[in-house]
C-alpha cells in the first residue's frame, strides 16, 4: 500500500525584496499613460490620427501667421494669443469629445477598474490621474500654437515685452480652458462605457450649451438688456472662460457684451471655479459607484 504523504518541491519562487514604490508611483504612472493615450502614443496608428491632426489644425495657422508677419515686417502679430484660443475653439471641442471617452470609457467597458483597485490605488487617485492627464493634453493642444506665435514674434524681431505678456495671458487662458473642458468632458464620458456614445454625448452637450448661450445672449442684447446678455455667456464653457480673461487681462470677447464690470468678473470667476470643482466632485461620486469586483 502506497503512502499518501505529501512532498514539498522547491520550484524557485522567492519573496519580492525590491523597492515598493507605493501610491505616488502608481498615480504618476496612470497619469503618464493616460496622457500618452490622449495622443495615441503606445497605441495603434489609427489612434494617433485624430489627436495629431487636431494638433496640426491648431498649430498650422499659428505658424503661417508668424511667418507672414515676419516676412511682411509687421510691428505686431495680427492676433493675440488669448484670441487665438477662441478662434479655434471648435477644434478644441472636437479634441475633448474624441479623447475624453478614450481616457475613461475603455476602463468601464473592459472592467479594468478591479485591476486598478487591487493595488494600493484609491478611486480618488484614479480620478486625479485621469483629470490631470486630460487637462494636460488640452493644455498642450492650446499652448503649442501660442508658443509658436510667440517664437515667431521673436524671430521677426518684434517688441519682446508686449508679446511676452500676450503669451503669458494666452497660457493662463489655456490653463483655465483645459480645466473647465476636461472636467465637463470626463464627467459626461464616464456615464457610458461605449466610446461612440461618449463622443456623441460630449460634443452634443458642448454644442447645445454654446447654442443656448448664443441665442439667449443675442436676444437679451436685442431687447436692451446688455448686462443680462453678458451673464448669459456663462452658459457656454468657453464663453465663461472668455469672461474671466476679459476681467483679468482685458481680453476681447466674441459675444455681444462682456461681463459688466468688477461684479461681472467676480461672478464669472466664481462660476468657473464652481464648474471645475463641481465636475471633479461629481467624477469622484461617479467612481465611488463603480464596482471593484
Amino acid at each position: 500500500m502506497s503512502s499518501n504523504g505529501g512532498v514539498i518541491h522547491d520550484i524557485g519562487f522567492r519573496h519580492y525584496e525590491g523597492p515598493r514604490l507605493g501610491r505616488g508611483y502608481l498615480i504618476r504612472s496612470l497619469y503618464v499613460e493616460s496622457l500618452r493615450g490622449c495622443y495615441g502614443l503606445g497605441r495603434s496608428t489609427k489612434s494617433k490620427i485624430m489627436p495629431f491632426l487636431l494638433l496640426f489644425v491648431m498649430t498650422g495657422p499659428a505658424i503661417i501667421v508668424a511667418v507672414v508677419a515676419g516676412v511682411t515686417g509687421l510691428d505686431s502679430l495680427p492676433i493675440e494669443s488669448v484670441d487665438y484660443i477662441f478662434a479655434l475653439s471648435s477644434a478644441i471641442t472636437i479634441f475633448v469629445a474624441a479623447q475624453a471617452p478614450a481616457t475613461v470609457s475603455r476602463d468601464l467597458r473592459f472592467r479594468t477598474m478591479p485591476l486598478y483597485l487591487s493595488r494600493p490605488l484609491h478611486r480618488n487617485d484614479y480620478v486625479l490621474a485621469k483629470f490631470g492627464a486630460m487637462s494636460t493634453a488640452l493644455f498642450i493642444l492650446i499652448a503649442v500654437p501660442q508658443t509658436a506665435l510667440f517664437l515667431g514674434s521673436l524671430l521677426a524681431k518684434m517688441s519682446f515685452w508686449p508679446n511676452a505678456k500676450s503669451w503669458a495671458a494666452g497660457l493662463l487662458g489655456a490653463f483655465l480652458v483645459s480645466l473647465v473642458l476636461a472636467g465637463i468632458g470626463l464627467l459626461i464620458a464616464s456615464i457610458t462605457p461605449r466610446r461612440g456614445f461618449g463622443v456623441a454625448a460630449v460634443i452634443t452637450v458642448l454644442l447645445l450649451l454654446t447654442l443656448i448661450s448664443g441665442v439667449l445672449s443675442a436676444l437679451a442684447y436685442e431687447n436692451d438688456h446688455p448686462d443680462l446678455s453678458g451673464y448669459f455667456a456663462m452658459i457656454n464653457p468657453v464663453g465663461l472662460v472668455q469672461g474671466v480673461l476679459h476681467w483679468l487681462v482685458d481680453a476681447d470677447v466674441s459675444y455681444p457684451v462682456p461681463p459688466p464690470g468688477t461684479t461681472g468678473g467676480l461672478v464669472f470667476t466664481a462660476v468657473m471655479v464652481l464648474v471645475i470643482a463641481g465636475s471633479y466632485a461629481l467624477l469622484l461620486a461617479r467612481y465611488r459607484k463603480v464596482s471593484a469586483s
